[in-house]
């Protein structure tokens, strides 16, 4: 028996999916939820084959849900259209149901479902993020996950970012958390005018830069009001320069 979750902030919404799928065999709901919140709590519970998902939804959307998943299941959008995340759905989600939605539209989605792989709905659940985090709406804050607490960072409050391994940490004034992307994410989806790589380890929120002085070789320091010092390479100082029109 395969297992499912809906995640909407809508009871009714909520309602309509569990009942259309009391005209498919072999799969059951094992929790509703109301927010990204309950969501995640839910999905690594229960392990689900299949989340059905609303984005725009209080606290944390539905891309910020799936982005603190490490292993984010199959994915089955159920949601009013939203012009940013066309392409992302179409390119990678397993379906996406525009509400309303009928029972036969909704059993062509299940139908999609069962014709996927897991590690091909894996992989695309993967690149659909990534596309959705190029979305305008996206890329004005960082949700982080930090033991069990879910923290949401306004993009103007990261002082740098700098590079983990696997992960991105995020400085602030409250400290620095990790984000399981890579530097590659942040500079491709981050407002070039306000952060600069700087180096091939480093991200630089640019209106905080007091200065930039020499350091060994041809590097330097970039001097920030918070008082942190930042690795300047060659060619991310000619970067910072332009940015900063000096």
């Amino acid at each position: 028996m395969k297992k499912a979750i809906i995640v909407d902030d809508e009871p009714l919404a909520r309602m309509v999916v569990k009942e259309y799928l009391l005209q498919q065999s072999g799969i059951t709901v094992v929790q509703e939820c109301n927010d990204g919140f309950e969501g995640i709590k839910a999905i690594m519970q229960h392990q689900p084959d299949v989340v059905f998902l609303d984005i725009q939804m209080p606290k944390i959307n539905g891309f910020e849900m799936l982005e603190l998943i490490e292993q984010p299941p199959a994915v089955i959008f159920c949601t009013a259209f939203d012009e940013y995340a066309i392409k992302a759905f179409e390119s990678h989600a397993v379906d996406y149901l525009l509400k309303p939605f009928s029972q036969e539209r909704f059993n062509k989605a299940m139908e999609r479902l069962t014709e996927r792989d897991s590690a091909t709905t894996a992989s695309n659940t993967r690149e659909l993020l990534d596309t959705a985090a190029q979305g305008p709406q996206q890329n004005q804050r960082i949700v982080v996950k930090t033991g069990n607490k879910i923290k949401i960072i306004p993009i103007d409050e990261v002082h740098y970012l700098e590079a983990a391994d696997d992960y991105v940490k995020i400085h602030t004034k409250d400290g620095s958390f990790l984000k399981n992307k890579t530097m590659g994410h942040f500079e491709k989806v981050l407002n070039p005018q306000q952060f600069v790589r700087i180096h091939r380890s480093y991200m630089v929120n640019v209106q905080l830069v007091t200065r930039i002085d020499p350091y060994e070789k041809e590097n330097f320091l970039a001097q920030l009001s918070t008082g942190a010092q930042v690795p300047v390479s060659k060619t991310g100082y000619a970067k910072l320069k332009s940015v900063l029109g000096i």
